[in-house]
């Protein structure tokens, strides 16, 4: 072989290697970025979005407690869970059927949950039912509590995470209240709920059922001549601009629920499940204590934007409401009865 030729076949070997690695690197850079890039996609798809939404308006304790859960979850996830709190997006029915069915993961909300998926149970969130938020935890807490929560995840597909304390009802109007006869025929603005129709009925009253997101408007406009409801509801609607008086009725120790949507909860790891219980529990303690002390507050200030706040005999309304609670619970909730509740 001679010299060229010998030179000529090393050279062309030494292209073939060199075409060699530079083509085994080039493949072995297509497959970094490649399980690079589905790292990075893997990585963005791992952050959970939890929609939390509420019936009520920034400022109610309810959107206090879910903003305190947000802060929570995310500072103990690392941002891995995103919680997006939607104050006032919706009614409570319309709310509670949308965590039912996954439209979002979570809500903060009233008594419709138990209306809805647990009727039987629904005296949790009745007019003289219960004492005291100490009474209604005794009362959640035990086995007619246990046995609402059950229900609550097996007919609206929900969990309980957490109870929030919104204070005890009140009534506003633009008269002072002292006994039921200064509330007969006053067109009295209650939520849907039957129940609390008949009680109020029985009182004299003539309810008139409008959804939460109209409360103020119907005042306003004259649809009602008077509401019900507790003191963070009363706050955060403004309603001392349409009602001149406060009457301390104490009618219904009101509390408040934080729920999620069971599919949803149950699809999480065991480490998040873990870390929204404890979270859940956070924001709800510190929700409580808030309204535990901070009723008065809420007193003194609706009198200093002008509301003239008025203590009634509230056992006569009591007295006057007592037979259709007793007929209630015969009909309505015939799991247990008034006198079993009251002793615990």
């Amino acid at each position: 072989m001679d010299r060229l030729t010998w030179k000529i076949l090393n050279n062309g070997g030494g292209a073939m290697k060199g075409r060699k690695l530079y083509t085994v690197l080039t493949i072995g850079l297509a497959i970094f970025l490649i399980v690079g890039l589905a790292g990075f996609s893997e990585a963005k798809k791992a952050k959970t979005v939890i929609r939390l939404a509420s019936p009520f308006k920034i400022g109610h304790i309810l959107c206090d407690a879910s903003e305190k859960f947000k802060e929570v979850v995310e500072k103990e996830s690392k941002g891995n869970i995103e919680v997006q709190v939607q104050p006032a997006s919706g009614s409570e029915e319309e709310i509670n059927e949308w965590c039912s069915k996954a439209k979002v993961e979570m809500q903060a909300t009233g008594g419709r949950p138990l209306e809805v998926s647990a009727p039987q149970y629904f005296f949790f969130n009745a007019p003289y039912v219960m004492k005291d938020f100490d009474h209604f935890m005794r009362v959640w807490e035990g086995p007619l509590g246990k046995k609402a929560k059950e229900l609550v995840k097996k007919n609206g597909n929900m969990k309980y995470l957490g109870i929030v304390y919104r204070g005890l009802r009140q009534t506003t109007s633009n008269k002072p209240i002292y006994t039921p006869e200064d509330v007969l025929k006053l067109k009295l603005r209650l939520p849907t709920v039957k129940t609390w129709i008949a009680v109020w009925k029985e009182m004299g009253a003539d309810p008139v059922p409008i959804p939460l997101p109209d409360l103020y408007n119907s005042l306003k406009e004259g649809r009602a001549e008077a509401s019900e409801g507790d003191l963070p509801q009363i706050a955060s609607f403004k309603l001392n601009e349409v009602q001149t008086h406060l009457t301390i009725t104490n009618h219904l120790v009101q509390t408040g629920g934080i729920l999620i949507n069971k599919a949803f909860f149950n699809g999480l790891s065991k480490k998040d499940q873990s870390l929204i219980l404890k979270a859940a529990k956070k924001a709800t303690d510190w929700a409580n204590n808030k309204i535990k002390e901070g009723e008065t507050n809420i007193i003194v200030d609706l009198q200093k934007k002008g509301m003239q706040v008025v203590i009634p005999d509230a056992e006569s309304f009591r007295k006057k409401g007592k037979p259709a609670v007793e007929e209630l619970f015969k009909t309505e909730w015939p799991v247990t009865t008034w006198k079993e509740v009251l002793a615990q």
